[in-house]
C-alpha cells in the first residue's frame, strides 16, 4: 500500500511546476487565492462553469487555500496531487474490505498509473478533486447500509457537498446514495426497529448540504440579481441543447460512454486498445456477476453486496451522463473514476481464484496500456513559467505606467497573465465602455498565443481600445508573440 501511494505521488509531483496546467482557469483561481491572502477578500462563490453563467460553491477555494499559503502559485496543484495520493490509499482500503487484499492493491495500482488520472491530478482545477470525495460518498453508503453506522449519514452531507462543488456532475452521486438509503429504510421498517436516529442523521445530512452548498449561493444571488438562479433556470428550461429528462434516451449512449470511460482510464487513451478493453471488461463484468450471484463461486456476502454497490454506482452515473447532450470531457467522469478501478479490481480478484494466468495477463495488459501513454514520457509544457515570462516582459516594457491587456488564443483567456501582473504590483486596467476615460490607457499589450494580427481584432479589450498602431513587438521561443499598441493619431 505504501509503495502504491508513493508511486501515485511520484507520478504526480515529479517536476510538477513544469508539468502543471496553468491557463485561464488556473489563473482565475490563483487570483482568488492571492486576493484572499493579501486583501482578505473572501468569496461566496466558486469557479464559473463552462455552460451558462452558473457558479459552483466556494468549498474548492477554501480547501486549497492553505496549500497556496504554504507553497505559493504551485501550492494548490501540489494539494491536488496529495488528494490523489489520498484517493490511492482509499481505493486500497475500500477494495481490501469489499473484495480482497489483492483487489485493494490492484485498484490502487491501476489508479496510480492511469494517464488520465495522472493528468487530472497535477493541476489545481476544481473537478480534479472529485474522485476523492465521490469515493468517500460511496464509502459512506457502505457504512450506513452495511455497518449501521448512521453517523456516516451526516458525513454524506459533507462528502456530497464537496463532490457537487468540484463539479455539478457530482450531483449524479445522489441517485446511488438515495437508492441505498431507501433500501436501509425498508430494512429498518421491516425489522420494526426505531427510525429516530436514522431520520435525525438524514435531516442532519440535508442541513449540512444546504449550509455548505446552497446558502453561500443564495447569499451571493441576493447581492447579484439572482445570477445563479437565472442560469439554472435557463439550463434546465432550454433542454433541447443541454439535458434530456427522458430516461430511456440514455440507454443508446451506454456503449459509447462505457467505451470512452474504459479507454481513457484503463487503456491509456489508445482507441484500438480501448475498444477491445471495453469489450473484454464488459464480458468479464457479466461473467463476474454470473459467478458471484448465480453460482457457488464467491459465497462471501460482502463481495456480492459490494459488487452490487459498485455496479449501481456505475449504472446510475452512465444513465445521468447519457442524458447530457453536449460534449463530454474526461474530467466529467471524475465521480465515476473510483468505480472503474474498483470494478477492474473485483474482476481481477474473480479471475485470480479460477484462472491465475488469465488474471496476470489481464493486469499486465492494463499496466502496459497505461505506461505506454504515461504523461512523464513527454516533455513538460512549462505553462506557468511561460506565462510568468510574458508577464515580466510586459512590466519591463510598460515603463511603470498603466496599461491595458488583451489576449488572442483559441482555448485560453488572460487570467493567468493578469494573476502574475497583479501579484507583482502591475494590474492591467480593464476597459469599461461606460468609463472610457478612467479605464483606457495610452498603451495596450496584446499577447498572441497563435498566429494573429492584433490590429482591428474583435476581442473586446482590443476593440474597445479603438484605433491603434503597433509600436513594438517581441517573439518568444515557444511561438507566442507580444505586441505593444498605442493610439493611432
Amino acid at each position: 500500500m505504501i509503495l502504491m501511494v508513493l508511486l501515485a505521488l511520484i507520478l504526480r509531483l515529479y517536476r510538477l511546476p513544469s508539468y502543471m496546467t496553468f491557463l485561464g482557469d488556473e489563473g482565475r483561481d490563483a487570483l482568488v487565492w492571492w486576493r484572499m491572502l493579501h486583501r482578505g477578500k473572501l468569496t461566496l462563490i466558486g469557479p464559473q462553469t463552462s455552460i451558462g453563467n452558473m457558479y459552483l460553491g466556494p468549498l474548492f477555494y477554501y480547501l486549497m487555500f492553505p496549500f497556496f499559503v504554504v507553497w505559493g502559485t504551485a501550492g494548490p496543484s501540489i494539494g491536488t496531487a496529495l488528494f490523489a495520493g489520498a484517493t490511492t490509499f482509499l481505493l486500497w482500503r475500500v477494495g481490501r474490505e469489499w473484495f480482497s487484499d489483492k483487489a485493494g492493491l490492484t485498484a490502487a495500482f491501476l489508479y496510480a498509473i492511469s494517464p488520465v488520472a495522472i493528468e487530472l491530478s497535477r493541476s489545481a482545477w476544481n473537478p480534479n478533486i472529485m474522485p476523492f470525495f465521490a469515493l468517500l460518498a460511496i464509502w459512506g453508503v457502505w457504512q450506513f447500509w452495511q455497518k449501521k453506522k448512521y453517523f456516516w449519514l451526516l458525513m454524506e452531507g459533507v462528502f456530497l457537498s464537496f463532490a457537487a462543488q468540484s463539479h455539478y456532475l457530482g450531483l449524479l452521486l445522489f441517485p446511488t446514495v438515495a437508492i441505498f438509503w431507501l433500501i436501509e429504510l425498508v430494512i429498518l421498517i421491516k425489522s420494526k426497529k426505531s427510525l429516530k436516529s436514522y431520520w435525525l442523521a438524514t435531516l442532519g445530512a440535508i442541513a449540512i448540504f444546504i449550509i455548505l452548498s446552497v446558502l453561500p449561493l443564495i447569499w451571493f444571488d441576493l447581492r447579484h440579481n439572482f445570477i445563479n438562479y437565472h442560469a439554472f433556470y435557463k439550463f434546465f428550461s432550454e433542454r433541447q441543447t443541454t439535458v434530456n429528462f427522458k430516461i430511456y434516451k440514455a440507454f443508446p449512449n451506454f456503449w459509447p460512454l462505457w467505451r470512452m470511460l474504459i479507454e481513457r482510464l484503463l487503456a491509456g487513451k489508445d482507441s484500438r486498445a480501448g475498444l477491445w478493453t471495453s469489450l473484454a471488461l464488459l464480458a468479464l463484468t457479466v461473467g463476474t456477476i454470473w459467478s458471484v450471484f448465480r453460482q457457488d463461486f464467491f459465497r462471501r456476502l460482502v463481495f456480492r453486496k459490494s459488487l452490487w454497490l459498485v455496479l449501481t454506482w456505475l449504472a446510475m452515473g452512465l444513465v445521468g451522463m447519457g442524458l447530457y447532450k453536449q460534449h463530454i470531457y474526461d474530467h466529467y467522469f471524475g465521480f465515476l473514476f473510483p468505480a472503474v478501478f474498483l470494478l477492474a479490481a473485483a474482476i481481477f480478484d474473480c479471475l485470480w481464484h479460477r484462472w491465475r494466468a488469465a488474471a496476470l495477463v489481464f493486469l499486465l495488459l492494463l499496466t502496459f496500456f497505461s505506461l505506454k501513454n504515461c504523461p512523464l514520457r513527454y516533455p513538460p509544457g512549462n505553462q506557468m513559467k511561460k506565462t510568468a515570462e510574458i508577464a515580466q516582459k510586459i512590466i519591463e516594457e510598460s515603463g511603470g505606467k498603466n496599461f491595458n491587456l488583451g489576449l488572442i488564443a483559441k482555448q485560453n483567456y488572460d487570467a493567468g497573465y493578469r494573476y502574475f501582473l497583479e501579484k507583482w504590483g502591475y494590474p492591467p486596467l480593464v476597459i469599461d465602455a461606460q468609463k472610457i476615460s478612467a479605464t483606457m490607457t495610452n498603451q495596450l499589450f496584446v499577447i498572441c498565443e497563435e498566429q494573429c494580427n492584433p490590429l482591428g481584432h474583435p476581442q473586446a479589450e482590443i476593440a474597445n481600445f479603438g484605433w491603434a498602431k503597433i509600436e513594438q513587438e517581441w517573439d518568444f521561443p515557444w511561438g507566442a508573440k507580444l505586441y505593444k499598441l498605442v493610439h493611432s493619431k
